[in-house]
């Protein structure tokens, strides 16, 4: 746990500081399905009290990020077929919708600094280790700088909500070094939605954007499902 987490600033925002961190974790598919979160191992990393990890984790534990098994430790829920299904159709509306919004505020500098991050998860995805960590990171940054250009911060609030159940799931098809991550098929369907981007074509945007999450669920339903 102490390789995963930063110790946490000490002051009046611990809490919101030690919640980020445990997010940051579900976000990134750090946690596997599954895996159990210890309260004191996770207090020791971030260098806090139990106290804030356990109110961070009962938060999202009500945001049924985490569950409490019948023993009462806690874990990263394990998804169903169904329940990924489901989580992906509502992903295609809710950041389909987010992209088109952004669309019309994509500036240079977005498109830039996308482009970038781009280039990144490309080098991230020749990296030699099987942990592709980076990879994971780097395409969550993506899609967030643009859905975050929207300027829609209960949508913001929504996309984070299903990203916390479906971060896990990526480890399946990015973090562990798939063939999708060896041919880079996510770093073209990026290329595609930035061009559409910087073309100020939100029909383009959407397009690429849904290609890129139907090709995800696609990989890893046949991997983990089938």
């Amino acid at each position: 746990m102490q390789t995963l987490l930063n110790p946490a600033p000490r002051r009046e925002t611990l809490g919101a500081n030690v919640l980020f961190q445990i997010k940051e974790l579900l976000l990134t598919g750090k946690l596997m399905p599954g895996e159990h979160l210890s309260l004191r191992s996770t207090a020791e990393a971030l260098g806090v009290s139990v106290m804030p990890v356990r109110e961070a984790v009962y938060q999202l534990v009500a945001d049924q990020a985490l569950e409490v098994t019948p023993n009462r430790s806690v874990r990263v829920p394990v998804m169903t077929a169904s329940q990924f299904r489901e989580i992906t159709d509502i992903r295609l509306q809710i950041e389909g919708f987010a992209v088109e919004q952004a669309t019309p505020h994509a500036g240079p500098a977005l498109v830039k600094c996308l482009k970038e991050l781009n280039k990144e998860l490309a080098l991230a995805m020749d990296a030699p280790t099987q942990d592709k960590a980076a990879v994971v990171l780097l395409n969550k940054e993506i899609h967030f700088s643009i859905y975050e250009a929207a300027q829609m911060p209960m949508l913001m609030k929504i996309i984070e909500t299903l990203w916390l159940r479906i971060g896990p799931v990526l480890n399946y098809d990015l973090r562990a070094g798939s063939e999708r991550t060896e041919k880079k098929i996510a770093v073209e369907h990026h290329a595609s939605l930035i061009k559409a981007l910087e073309e100020k074509n939100p029909v383009e945007a959407r397009t690429a954007l849904c290609t890129d999450i139907t090709s995800a669920f696609q990989h890893i339903y046949a991997k983990q499902f089938s």
